[in-house]
């Protein structure tokens, strides 16, 4: 377990040396590096968080991470169990708390609470071939679920309008010792339990020209409805991320644009972020994220305030503190702000909306 601490706290903190950079943005890009044995790992993300936009709720509007306003609760609690073998790997992660609650809503029954399940096989006896089935971490954008992973603790739009899980088959083929690419079909866009009887087809490419960057490509085509529609049209959707870790910097951008058929038109939306962490001590360090997100057509918001176009930009602050080796303590201040009226303060239409978090997670 403590080689686990120590590859966490390597990614929270890069100063500490790392061979290369590991993709942050899926849960199951971690390697399986225990042979025949079973491990168990468990993590717990609390926080508070509080809206200074008054609502009549208490979910914080355009958010599943983090969502719940003026209260102590739990973002994210899991169990990861793992088995692996020279030729086969498992995976169970079941899940708790807030975010699982909003985003998992329209699983049914036990579903709701997989944040992980799958079965892989390596295909050659000698390759890194392999093929997993079953519920899979997403690889769109450069941000995943897990907090203490990331160097923003609150998520971007970005990660929080594509899928952070998958229902499907993933091959994972290494082309070189720069080149990764994975192929997944798939039930649908962030769906365990299939929408309509078509299947939907993604792609990964990583792309790691030296040890400090890792730049990634994703793409996705499949049958899926807009957010202001009720019929299924074709969906198109790349994004495209990097991740750098170098001394006491570390930086990560992604930007990503979609094409959604609906009716006689397309429809279209775009996203672009950055976040930048450094390190002022051991123990301390200072994150700052700005992100612009458009969905003015509504593919994937329908903004609380009827006929307002979603178009908004954003900057955050954060201050994390390494309390233990496992722990992690996070504050952030985070600010929304839009030409529209995209927001409700109070009641009324508002451009802007105001959010602090704090946040205690452990991992072991």
């Amino acid at each position: 377990m403590r080689a686990v601490w120590t590859i966490t706290i390597m990614l929270a903190f890069p100063s500490i040396a790392f061979s290369q950079i590991v993709n942050t943005a899926t849960m199951d890009s971690s390697s399986y590096v225990v042979t025949g044995k079973v491990t168990v790992e468990g993590y717990v993300d609390t926080y508070y968080a509080y809206n200074f936009n008054e609502r009549d709720t208490k979910d914080i509007p355009y958010f599943v991470s983090m969502s719940r306003h003026n209260e102590f609760n739990v973002n994210l609690a899991f169990v990861d169990v793992k088995y692996s073998s020279h030729s086969l790997r498992a995976r169970i992660v079941p899940g708790f708390g807030t975010y699982v609650n909003a985003n998992y809503a329209n699983e049914p029954a036990s579903l709701k609470n997989l944040i992980e399940a799958n079965v892989g096989i390596r295909i050659f006896k000698d390759k890194g071939f392999w093929i997993d089935a079953g519920v899979l971490g997403s690889p769109y954008t450069n941000e995943s679920a897990i907090s203490k992973d990331h160097l923003a603790y609150t998520r971007s739009l970005a990660a929080e309008n594509v899928p952070y899980y998958l229902s499907g088959v993933k091959a994972t083929l290494p082309l070189s010792s720069k080149f990764n690419a994975y192929l997944f079909l798939l039930n649908g866009w962030q769906q365990i339990a299939d929408q309509n009887s078509n299947k939907s087809f993604g792609s990964q490419i990583e792309l790691r020209p030296n040890n400090n960057l890792l730049i990634t490509w994703n793409t996705y085509i499949g049958k899926e409805r807009a957010a202001i529609d009720s019929v299924n049209g074709t969906r198109y959707f790349s994004d495209l991320y990097f991740i750098y870790k170098k001394a006491k910097l570390s930086m990560t951008g992604c930007v990503y644009y979609g094409i959604q058929e609906h009716m006689d038109e397309n429809l279209k939306w775009m996203q672009a972020n950055i976040i930048t962490r450094y390190r002022l001590s051991s123990v301390v360090s200072t994150t700052l994220r700005f992100e612009y997100f458009n969905d003015s057509k509504g593919v994937l918001i329908v903004p609380v305030v009827p006929a307002a176009e979603f178009k908004t930009s954003g900057a955050s602050l954060g201050i994390d503190f390494l309390i233990e080796d496992n722990v992690l303590l996070r504050t952030e201040a985070r600010q929304l702000f839009s030409s529209n009226n995209i927001y409700l303060d109070r009641g009324r239409p508002a451009t802007s909306s105001f959010t602090l978090t704090a946040s205690l997670c452990a991992w072991f």
